[in-house]
């Protein structure tokens, strides 16, 4: 039978990690590759948005290769060990439980309400109380606060939220948040990415700065 080159990723890692392997690889722990993780996927989002295909088969593999690289990692646990297989059989097993329009016998008729479903049936597999429960804090408060945003909404909860902005000469700390909040809450509504739409601006000013870099003539 031919390996698929999925397989031959696995043996690769294998072969990183185990003794006679890779000094460096050997030496990586959960921990120290985080960061990597963190760059990697930020570089594919970046392939994605300036719609580079060659970039973007790039970076999706080294995404796909933290994946790998933490599975193997994994096997290694002296209590509690998983491998790759475990990891792709978790997250089948979960897509289908969460998919019962798909997999079962329920029925749906658009995809807000697909979203609403996973929500509940994920609130319910990991026994959440709150609508906070499973996010995480300590994500960039751009993203985190976008998400509280959307957990509040599908779980029908009336934020006390800003709705105008003050003038500059009463810029304080609480005030600005109120400002940046607002914006997210109008972001949320219109339905688009505030973390895409700031990454957009960015750009433009890096375009903007790069051209006035430049000499002229």
């Amino acid at each position: 039978m031919t390996q698929s080159q999925l397989q031959r990723l696995v043996a690769v890692m294998d072969q990183l990690r185990s003794p006679g392997g890779c000094v460096w690889d050997a030496e990586q722990t959960h921990e120290t590759l985080l960061p990597f993780m963190l760059e990697e996927s930020y570089e594919y989002v970046e392939a994605v948005e300036t719609k580079d295909r060659e970039a973007m088969r790039e970076e999706l593999g080294d995404v796909l290769l933290q994946v790998y690289f933490h599975a193997r990692m994994a096997q290694e646990h002296p209590s509690d060990p998983f491998s790759i297989e475990d990891v792709a059989q978790g997250v089948a097993d979960k897509l289908i439980r969460r998919h019962p329009h798909v997999f079962g016998d329920a029925k749906v008729s658009s995809s807000d309400e697909v979203l609403e479903n996973w929500e509940a049936l994920k609130a319910a597999e990991k026994g959440r109380t709150s609508a906070i429960d499973g996010v995480p804090l300590a994500q960039p408060a751009l993203t985190l606060v976008t998400k509280l945003l959307y957990r509040a909404e599908k779980n029908r909860l009336v934020l006390d939220l800003p709705n105008k902005i003050a003038e500059p000469s009463e810029a304080t700390l609480e005030k600005v948040g109120e400002v940046l909040l607002a914006t997210l809450v109008w972001a949320s509504k219109a339905g688009i990415d505030s973390e895409a739409a700031l990454r957009h601006v960015a750009r433009t000013l890096t375009t903007q700065i790069t051209e006035l870099e430049s000499p002229v003539g």
